[in-house]
């Protein structure tokens, strides 16, 4: 007689193999009946419905979204907020806070003649004629000079810094939308950062103090007065860079621009006269600006004539023209042409640096 837990039959004869339920381990679950797609019907609904056996169970729905999923929207949602965080902590030194430009230290010095401003209609034969006769036109006329590294910055930040430095001096004085349109934005863009205050305020409120004079940053000519007679500006000087320290470049320039020059509002028949500006420019450069291209004008000695002493050259210059003379001029005489010279407040145009027509 079989035991309680025998079947009626008895126990069924053992399976090959040893005899174990090959199904023994399945486990019928909730979870895993709930996941059949395939449901039998109960007798009582089979008779009562006439359905067939079974029933193919819908899909069921995934509430949510998967790991997978989370994980993304979770990760891009970290490396927002990152992105947030270091746009408001920025762990990078902003030069222009954590080390102030030095102010420009400028001098402008008019050159008034003691005669008459030589002039003749004839551009060509003012320069002929004139200690300018050798000077190259525009932009030739500041070539680089030879470089090499130094012991903290090599060839091509060397280089950098001249070409820097000969930007500046391109536009800041053969520019004609500088010289006569009254533009200063192709110069500004080449200065450090923190000489823009400095820059901005010389030009909204100049002041012949040494630090907001618009003429020492730029040349610039009143347009009520004067025209350009010749785009081709004749330019001869000198560039040199050297290393201050382990981490500044100086660049030392030293111009002379002449300009031909007619009165605003006439023709080419007009005569015209030449004007002179010596530029002696200091720039610094740290890493930063020569990475950036950009500038620290640090020191600007300027003279230029022919002026008279008694205009104020410090928002624009008032050359004067073919035939004018100066109301006073100095005792001593300045040549523009010559290194070396350097009048206190307004010298006079050595006749020399004038044209022998």
């Amino acid at each position: 007689m079989g035991g309680p837990s025998d079947p009626p039959e008895g126990t069924p004869e053992e399976a090959p193999g040893g005899g174990e339920d090959e199904y023994r381990s399945v486990v019928f679950d909730e979870s895993f009946v709930r996941a059949a797609r395939l449901q039998e019907y109960s007798a009582e609904q089979r008779i009562t419905d006439h359905a067939p056996a079974v029933r193919r169970r819908p899909p069921r729905s995934r509430g949510g979204l998967s790991r997978q999923a989370l994980v993304l929207v979770l990760l891009i949602a970290v490396a927002f907020g990152t992105a947030v965080y270091m746009g408001l902590r920025h762990p990078y030194r902003n030069p222009a806070a954590d080390d102030p430009a030095e102010p420009l230290r400028m001098t402008v010095v008019p050159l008034a003649p003691r005669g008459g401003v030589p002039g003749t209609a004839d551009v060509e034969r003012l320069y002929e004629h004139s200690p300018a006769a050798q000077f190259r036109p525009g932009a030739e006329g500041v070539p680089l000079p030879a470089s090499r590294s130094t012991a903290h910055f090599s060839d091509g930040q060397v280089v950098t810094a001249l070409l820097t430095a000969k930007d500046y001096l391109v536009r800041s004085a053969l520019d004609p939308g500088v010289l006569t349109g009254g533009e200063t934005r192709p110069v500004r863009a080449l200065l450090d950062p923190g000489q823009l205050d400095q820059f901005d305020q010389s030009f909204d409120r100049p002041t012949a103090d040494g630090l907001h004079v618009p003429t020492g940053w730029l040349v610039r000519f009143d347009p009520a007065r004067v025209r350009l007679a010749d785009r081709e500006i004749r330019v001869q000087g000198t560039m040199r860079a050297t290393e201050t320290d382990s981490s500044t470049l100086e660049v030392t320039t030293d111009h002379t621009f002449v300009y031909a020059l007619r009165p605003a509002g006439t023709g080419p028949d007009a005569e015209a006269s030449l004007f002179t500006v010596r530029r002696e420019l200091h720039f610094r450069f740290d890493r930063d600006d020569l990475r950036l291209h950009q500038a620290e004008l640090v020191v600007a000695q300027v003279q230029a004539g022919p002026l008279s002493c008694a205009e104020d050259s410090t928002a624009r210059l008032r050359p004067l023209l073919a035939g004018q003379t100066a109301e006073k001029a100095a005792p001593t005489a300045t040549d523009p042409y010559a290194t070396g010279s350097a009048p206190a407040l307004c010298g006079a145009l050595a006749p020399g640096a004038q044209p022998r027509l």
